[in-house]
């Protein structure tokens, strides 16, 4: 749907707009249905097997619409980029919830993508900025902030895997730019299935088990997670990886914590405190310079 267009004077700021729309609102919106997920769902098999589904039925649509199978070089990229962000980072995302990190306090912590982002565009030749030092700074200083808000504590496992995930995540982003992927939304597919199997196969090695029968509310989640949250809002995602300015296709950092936080006070009957409300701000200042800096820098 993001790709297919009536006009095409349009099509461009249209399918960005459709792109940016999904990955602020439905992605702030799947911290929320991860923690209802797993509450009868192991962490790593939730997680492993939304992406596999949704990688599949991506793959078997763009097949029947004559798009090419990956190549085998294209396969391993895949893999590459997609265990970094599917397991390293949504992976771990579900693990610190399940482990009892809020979810608005874990999307919070991932609204600090863009500052590693920013670190990990060194490896290409892209040295930071002042600006962005600044940003990068002051977020990890909103970060520090939050501890002892919504289960996160320094120290814990918990906390130390939700602060990883970003960097995954960010690491994933940035080293996918400049590896040769499939064309198009075949992309999406080939790292869903990948990075779901690898979740999988994780679940599998540390001996995940069901410790009773999954709720309703369980599977509507998953169901929710798998439809939207892979299927549409991750595509969504690597077409703005692929289409537009690495500032743009990031700034759903902006939105998702403030989306994520009022439905888990709305709906999940989480709470945040004072301290957790300046840390959100504080990281996106921080997240703020960033962007700012690289608007300069291309102005």
């Amino acid at each position: 749907m993001i790709q297919s267009s009536p006009s095409p004077a349009f099509s461009p700021r249209l399918a960005v707009g459709l792109a940016l729309a999904s990955v602020y609102f439905i992605w702030g919106s799947t911290y929320l249905g991860i923690k209802v997920a797993v509450t009868s769902m192991p962490p790593l098999l939730m997680s492993g097997g939304r992406f596999v589904i949704a990688g599949l039925a991506l793959l078997l649509f763009l097949r029947l619409r004559g798009a090419a199978l990956p190549t085998r070089e294209q396969w391993i990229n895949s893999a590459k980029v997609g265990i970094l962000l599917m397991a390293g980072g949504n992976g771990g995302v579900t693990v610190a919830e399940h482990l009892g990190v809020d979810s608005g306090i874990a999307a919070t912590v991932v609204a600090s993508m863009p500052l590693w982002l920013a670190l990990f565009g060194i490896v290409w030749g892209l040295r930071p900025r002042a600006l962005e030092w600044t940003g990068m700074l002051v977020g990890l200083a909103g970060v520090a902030l939050l501890t002892g808000e919504g289960g996160f504590r320094f120290g814990s496992l918990a906390s130390l895997i939700v602060v990883l995930a970003p960097l995954c995540w960010a690491f994933g982003s940035a080293w996918s730019r400049h590896l040769r992927l499939p064309q198009g939304l075949m992309a999406s597919a080939a790292e869903m299935l990948t990075g779901g199997f690898a979740l999988l196969l994780l679940s599998l090695i540390l001996g995940e088990r069901l410790e009773g029968p999954i709720t309703f509310q369980s599977w509507v989640a998953f169901a929710y997670l798998t439809v939207f949250g892979s299927l549409l809002a991750y595509s969504a995602y690597m077409y703005l990886l692929s289409n537009t300015r690495p500032s743009l296709a990031s700034s759903y950092a902006y939105v998702n914590p403030v989306v994520a936080v009022l439905l888990g006070i709305g709906l999940g009957g989480e709470t945040l405190g004072l301290a957790g409300v300046l840390a959100m701000g504080v990281i996106l200042v921080g997240v703020g310079l960033i962007a700012l800096s690289r608007t300069r820098m291309w102005a």
